[in-house]
């Protein structure tokens, strides 16, 4: 956890430890926290998680509304466009 105020001083090196670590730099503003700082593979790793979380809410969503298929349907149904 670092001040903005710091970061603003000494942003390369805030940027190195947070490559070299791949831990997230907290930066505060007037005390309170303001920002996070990751590096760019932390915050791919996050974006894609998240990504594949809503896809499993919403899936989720529509077999509780019985919009799902069973294994079997879905299997005949590509095997039938593979064919193709």
């Amino acid at each position: 956890i670092q001040p903005v105020t710091e970061f603003r001083a000494n942003a390369a090196q805030f940027i190195e430890q947070v490559r070299e670590t791949g831990e997230p730099v907290i930066l505060t503003q007037h005390g309170r926290s303001a920002a996070v700082l990751l590096d760019v593979e932390s915050y791919e790793a996050l974006v894609d998680e998240l990504a594949l979380l809503r896809d499993v809410r919403e899936a989720e969503a529509q077999v509780a509304t019985g919009k799902g298929r069973s294994h079997g349907a879905v299997a005949k149904k590509l095997r039938a466009r593979l064919r193709r």
